[in-house]
């Protein structure tokens, strides 16, 4: 009896520094000890108990978990001293005592430069004159030719009797009757070679050995300096349709885009010196601008279509501005699946409509079979059980199922 209590006693005494009682084989084996030796007992377990180290699992934290606690079925765990613990999540870069928080600079995002031309190039109206002073100078010319001729004795006899000018023997071609042709001849050239035609939605862009002179806008018959180079600019509302280009969805499915845009020149003189082609520099936008823009193919969604145009009118619009031209429209009216992509969507469509239309009359013979049973039911034509109710919905289900799909066929 001395010797159980003693075992007892020593087995329940925690010692300094040990965290978990001893497991059930090892106090089972001790106890046996001690009834076998008696007056040994204590001896034989004390030294066991002390010297056995306390077992603790410590995390990256501060927390120590005792083993005692993973295994909930070793008798009696001794109670093991602990430090009070704070678990916390590990402090990152600028949290720690005296620690500079880091502070990430703003990154600014970097505009799309935006083409630009030569900024001389600006229109500006060309100075003409109008037509009847061309036709008035042309005519001067002419008669100052005749005028010489008859001065010059060239008139024939005939001719001056018809136009009943007096007889004159003339004075011949000398230096200043070949000066008073040429003068004349220069004034009639500049008179009726500067004439020129303005019509309605055109215009002419007047330049001097490489130099911009202006732009005419007027229309009527008008005299222009028969010097100037003129080039004619149509500055009506046009419409372009373009040729299939690459294009792609919001999935990246590669796509061939037909685009239709609206636009006109609005600055002659840019339009036509600022670019060598202005509608090969309009194509090229309208390009560049499809490969940012996802687009759908046309009869899937409106809405999508719509924010589509107008996102390719603004983008298109915004790099055809700094050249002169007016952008007022780019719609896509034609959209089909790349060739090499072609058949497997058109499988794909099919097999969602398909799926559709499932899914549509599976709902509608859902809606058709609760129907019929809630209305034998409520008006007390049928009583039914369980069981019954399952196989009267089967029934209906396949009858209603057959029914659609010899409809269907």
């Amino acid at each position: 009896m001395s010797t159980n209590t003693t075992s007892s006693t020593d087995s329940s005494t925690p010692s300094t520094g040990s965290s978990t009682a001893p497991p059930t084989g090892s106090s089972t084996g001790s106890s046996a000890g001690a009834s076998a030796e008696p007056g040994t007992g204590a001896r034989a377990v004390a030294p066991e108990a002390g010297t056995r180290p306390a077992r603790l699992i410590h995390n990256e934290a501060t927390t120590e978990i005792p083993v005692h606690l993973l295994f909930r079925d070793d008798p009696d765990p001794a109670p093991v001293p602990l430090r009070p613990a704070v678990v916390a999540r590990r402090q990152g870069p600028g949290e720690r005592p005296g620690e500079r928080p880091a502070t990430r600079r703003p990154v600014n995002a970097r505009p799309r430069p935006v083409p630009s031309v030569d900024p001389e190039l600006r229109e500006r109206p060309a100075r003409v004159l109008p037509g009847a002073a061309g036709v008035a100078a042309g005519l001067c010319g002419v008669a100052g030719c005749a005028a010489t001729s008859w001065w010059a004795g060239l008139v024939p006899p005939l001719a001056a009797q018809a136009l009943g000018l007096p007889a004159y023997a003339g004075a011949g071609l000398g230096p200043a009757q070949w000066a008073a042709y040429a003068a004349a001849g220069v004034l009639g050239m500049f008179g009726f070679g500067g004439l020129a035609r303005g019509r309605t939605g055109r215009a002419w862009v007047l330049g001097l050995f490489g130099r911009y002179r202006g732009t005419v806008r007027r229309t009527g018959l008008m005299w222009v300096n028969p010097l100037l180079l003129r080039r004619r600019v149509d500055v009506r509302l046009r419409h372009w349709r373009s040729e299939p280009m690459p294009a792609a969805d919001g999935n990246g499915v590669a796509l061939r885009a037909v685009t239709l845009v609206v636009w006109r020149v609005r600055d002659t003189v840019k339009a036509t010196l600022g670019v060598e082609d202005h509608e090969t520099y309009l194509r090229e936008c309208v390009e560049a601008a499809l490969a940012r823009v996802p687009v759908e193919p046309l009869g899937t969604v409106r809405s999508s279509a719509d924010v589509a145009g107008d996102t390719l009118t603004r983008l298109v619009a915004a790099d055809a501005a700094p050249v002169g031209l007016e952008v007022f429209s780019v719609r896509p009216v034609r959209v089909e699946y790349a060739p090499e992509v072609a058949a497997a969507m058109h499988r794909r469509r099919i097999a969602a409509l398909d799926a559709a239309q499932r899914a549509s009359v599976l709902t509608s013979v859902v809606d058709s079979v609760e129907d019929t049973v809630t209305r034998l039911t409520m008006r007390g034509l049928v009583e039914l059980d369980d069981y019954e109710r399952k196989v009267l919905v089967k029934d209906l289900t396949v009858a209603f199922c057959a029914g659609r799909g010899d409809t269907g066929a």
